[in-house]
């Protein structure tokens, strides 16, 4: 806010009894053109998908060099930065995919094991906040003993462009787990979540398709992130498919240990979250934590997760399938795996 102190100074000072009639109409500009530039700046920050601003994030450390080992102070930076023993290193694996498929869920479940210190917030390195810097970015990351592993997950990596070449220039050798779900429900899920936040939404036939019943929008970001297959081939060109890990979203509601089992092995870890710490929540309809990390209580996902979706007429829903059926027989070729979608 340097520039308001100037603005408010220039408002106060006074041009002498000769300004006349037009200093006096020139004289509210100031104050007017102060308030616009406080709602253009308020206005640039409470955007969606932006980067945390400069002034609330860390300043980075020089790369090689790893940051000290102080803990920050409080406020310092948009995201929590976790503090104590260890160094800060890059991930090396991530959560990068997808959006409503189950990924708060899967890092909420793997933050049990103890080999695991995860980021909880989504850092948006990958695909927002780039421009950072490395150092930036390793210097959100929790301390980590040797033997542990270091995660975070941004789900909306998986279907940005320009992430896999920069996650491949951070390390060649990084793991990457996509949790994957049903397109149609993950749709109507995604516009459950934008309902949510914007009651006066239209209506998701609307946004789904085009001229009423007519092709299907890809336009519209909840149905283009269901496009699997065209997302993952942007990633091979940059990681081998062995870098890859795919859970089932669905299985991740219905058999958590089984998929957790799963990761932990891909992730080389030994398996430690087991059925013992899940219980299935009738309410919420998924699997909670019997005991959460760091406390004896059990612990479900917050009230946005579990939300009921909207009803979708049923044409829209088999319209939909069908438009999907191709790109799910051409991921389930690509992966290797039949998720039973169709």
């Amino acid at each position: 806010m340097a520039g308001s102190g100037g603005l408010g100074g220039g408002a106060g000072g006074s041009q002498g009894a000769g300004g006349g009639p037009g200093a006096a109409l020139r004289a509210p500009r100031a104050p007017l053109l102060f308030a616009a530039l406080v709602l253009g700046a308020y206005c640039l920050c409470a955007l969606p998908g932006r980067c945390p601003p400069a002034g609330r994030i860390p300043a980075p450390a020089p790369a090689p060099a790893e940051p000290p080992l102080a803990a920050r102070s409080p406020g310092t930076s948009g995201l929590p930065v976790a503090s104590g023993s260890g160094r800060r290193r890059f991930p090396q694996a991530l959560i990068v995919g997808v959006k409503k498929g189950g990924t708060r869920a899967l890092l909420e479940f793997l933050r049990l094991h103890p080999d695991v210190r995860a980021l909880g917030s989504e850092p948006h390195f990958f695909d927002r906040c780039y421009e950072r810097g490395l150092a930036w970015y390793r210097s959100l990351m929790p301390r980590t003993l040797d033997g542990q592993i270091t995660m975070e997950k941004t789900p909306s990596y998986f279907v940005t462009r320009e992430a896999p070449r920069r996650i491949h220039g951070m390390s060649p050798a990084t793991k990457l787990i996509v949790v994957v779900r049903n397109p149609v429900t993950r749709a109507i899920s995604d516009y459950a979540q934008m309902l949510s936040k914007t009651p006066g939404l239209p209506s998701f036939g609307t946004l789904a398709f085009r001229r009423g019943l007519g092709p299907v929008d890809t336009a519209w970001s909840a149905v283009r992130i269901g496009l699997y297959a065209q997302h993952l081939d942007n990633w091979l060109r940059y990681f081998p498919l062995s870098h890859f890990l795919f859970v089932s979203g669905e299985r991740l509601v219905s058999d958590p240990a089984g998929e957790l089992g799963h990761v932990q092995d891909f992730l080389g870890l030994k398996r430690v979250v087991t059925d013992k710490h899940f219980y299935f929540n009738a309410t919420k309809g998924f699997p909670c934590l019997k005991k959460a990390q760091g406390s004896g209580r059990p612990r479900c996902l917050g009230k946005s997760k579990g939300r009921p979706h909207p009803r979708v007429p049923e044409a829209m829903v088999q319209r939909l399938r069908a438009f999907y059926r191709p790109f799910n027989r051409k991921f389930y070729q690509m992966t290797g795996q039949d998720f039973g979608w169709d």
